[in-house]
């Protein structure tokens, strides 16, 4: 299963978007930048959880 890519586009207003592609190609989410990189940063890697413990 491949990962699933990001690609960065602008809204109409000018806000940052990501958009999820699958492995296809095809778009499965879009949402703001703003939105996406902070549930990035609230979520820890596999690694990061391992340190903590």
């Amino acid at each position: 299963m491949a990962k699933a890519r990001r690609t960065t586009h602008r809204s109409s207003k000018g806000t940052k978007l990501y958009a999820m592609r699958d492995s296809k190609g095809r778009f499965t989410d879009i949402q703001t930048y703003k939105r996406a990189h902070s549930a990035d940063l609230r979520r820890k890697s596999k690694v990061e959880e391992s340190a903590t413990r």
